[in-house]
């Protein structure tokens, strides 16, 4: 018989926190999300196969939600530790859903979209787009990523980045993705990129607000730079 392992343990590819890391939080299923909290499996069964079973055995995240701790520890592979553990992320979960629109954030300028993202895409060792969807007050809707590898206009599909922001009913987004190199400087594969998605936006009626480029303690605003976007009149 053979013992669950942990995290730590296990292949590095198939490691949920090393999957957060590398992608970020929306590259990971639920499955995963769950085994970082739990952390560890049991005997015979690895974490990630006890999340698995828990999602399938009680309908999802919808069902786990509604067990209260005592009953989430009498199932085997939790105990008490653990679901206290989950059952403290599933409330937290609930409470940002119930927040009201003017509680989202708001995006005024580009040191708000570096404080919403900027440190965790700084450790990034891979180039990553991400979309930030805002609503007709510029409050955040969600943070989607689209792509991870070299960012260029070749590689994105721009088709993707707009079904996104149309599937959750955004008018307005902001482009964001990071230089591993720590240096920010556009190359002219993103300003040729800033340019395909903002005539798409104009296309689409989804206004592209700026593309930004986050590197290592320095961000950089195309839209202030005046690159890749149409002059102003």
């Amino acid at each position: 018989m053979t013992y669950g392992l942990s995290i730590k343990e296990m292949a590095p590819d198939e490691r949920p926190r090393e999957k957060l890391k590398l992608r970020g939080p929306a590259a990971l299923t639920n499955g995963d999300l769950i085994a970082i909290i739990l952390n560890t499996g049991i005997v015979g069964e690895t974490v990630t196969a006890v999340s698995q079973r828990l999602l399938v055995e009680h309908d999802g995240l919808l069902g786990l939600s509604k067990l209260d701790v005592a009953e989430l520890a009498r199932i085997r592979g939790v105990g008490e530790a653990k679901a206290a553990r989950l059952k403290a992320a599933l409330e937290l979960a609930s409470r940002v859903a119930a927040l009201s629109p003017e509680q989202r954030p708001q995006i005024t300028s580009p040191d708000d979209l570096v404080n919403l993202v900027g440190v965790e895409m700084a450790a990034l060792d891979q180039e990553q787009l991400r979309v930030v969807l805002l609503d007709t007050k510029h409050r955040v809707l969600g943070v989607r990523t689209v792509y991870q590898g070299t960012v260029n206009e070749a590689r994105v599909r721009i088709a993707e980045v707009f079904r996104v922001a149309i599937r959750h009913n955004a008018v307005a987004l902001v482009a964001v993705h990071n230089h591993p190199s720590g240096d920010p400087t556009p190359s002219a594969a993103d300003v040729t990129l800033t340019a395909e998605l903002a005539r798409a936006g104009s296309l689409l009626d989804v206004e592209v607000l700026d593309h930004l480029i986050i590197g290592q303690g320095r961000h950089v605003s195309l839209r202030r730079l005046g690159l890749g976007f149409p002059a102003q009149r």
